[in-house]
């Protein structure tokens, strides 16, 4: 459980950091069951070892940035499941604890996830956003998940898959004063956010906010990388992340994806070239793409 001599923003300063790849894929490789509303962090409670297996695969891939199995994890969603508010602190936790432990005798940075409101309704929303919820109802839902997330003391949060200016703003808000650097990534679609509003005025959010060490987008077709990279470091002034999805679609009502894979590794020297310094892979990027990934970082 080694930690990384430099922080996180340091390290972004002197050159690209590989990201792993879609915990869900790797998690589904070795057998796992994900059909659960909970998704991923059902297993936080039933299956850590395989979490903490799933992790563990990407560090060996050269990955060195971490990402939580917290991303559909709420206390509202643990509710359901008859999980009390101690014991969902508990798991939160655990999420951290399980990437930290996982990297074994690397130096790996781990970033706790934080998934939009859309992914705690488990009905594909987090690809349209724009729940009807203001900025003041979104920073409530969230402020308790980002607390208890801080209190394992990860090395960075993930504001991921956000879909919309109104819940990065909200997100933004929850995390303020919580003494840990975060970075923001939208999922994105034809250049905009997927609730439509432009990336320039989705990235602007972040500009001066030196809490914010990277923003970007994740969960979105490889091919949208490009000018978004562009947008996210003329429009924040920081560094880029990016972590596209392996290219195929996902059918929210038939819960399966369609459509050919579109990431290739060899795309990673332009983004990086554009500013891009955060690199990874979402879902149905695993192991083997990382590794490609990696070695061309490298």
């Amino acid at each position: 459980m080694t930690r990384p001599a430099l922080p996180l923003r340091t390290a972004l300063a002197q050159g690209p950091v590989a990201l792993d790849g879609g915990l869900s894929n790797q998690l589904e490789a070795q057998g796992c069951d994900l059909s659960d509303e909970l998704w991923s962090a059902r297993l936080l409670a039933d299956g850590p070892g395989q979490i903490e297996e799933a992790h563990a695969a990407y560090v060996r891939a050269g990955a060195r940035a971490l990402i939580t199995s917290s991303y559909q994890a709420s206390f509202e969603g643990f509710a359901r499941r008859g999980v009390g508010r101690r014991e969902a602190e508990g798991l939160f936790r655990r999420s951290v604890e399980l990437a930290r432990s996982a990297s074994g005798d690397e130096p790996v940075w781990v970033a706790a996830s934080v998934g939009p409101y859309g992914a705690v309704l488990a009905d594909g929303s987090e690809y349209r956003g724009r729940y009807g919820l203001s900025v003041p109802e979104l920073e409530r839902f969230h402020r308790p998940r980002v607390a208890a997330l801080v209190e394992a003391e990860p090395d960075v949060l993930a504001l991921e898959t956000v879909p919309d200016v109104t819940e990065a703003e909200a997100l933004l808000r929850a995390v303020e004063g919580c003494g840990v650097p975060v970075w923001l990534s939208y999922t994105v679609e034809g250049g905009r956010t997927r609730a439509g509003q432009p990336l320039e005025e989705a990235f602007a959010l972040a500009a001066g906010n030196d809490q914010v060490v990277a923003v970007g987008v994740n969960c979105c077709d490889a091919a949208e990388v490009d000018a978004a990279v562009r947008a996210a470091v003329d429009g924040a002034g920081k560094p880029a992340v990016v972590y596209p999805n392996s290219g195929e679609g996902w059918d929210a009502r038939a819960r399966a994806w369609r459509g050919a894979a579109t990431f290739d590794p060899a795309r990673v020297a332009g983004w990086t070239a554009r500013g891009a310094r955060l690199v990874g892979g979402c879902c149905r990027v695993g192991p083997a793409r990382i590794a490609a990934l990696a070695k061309g970082l490298a």
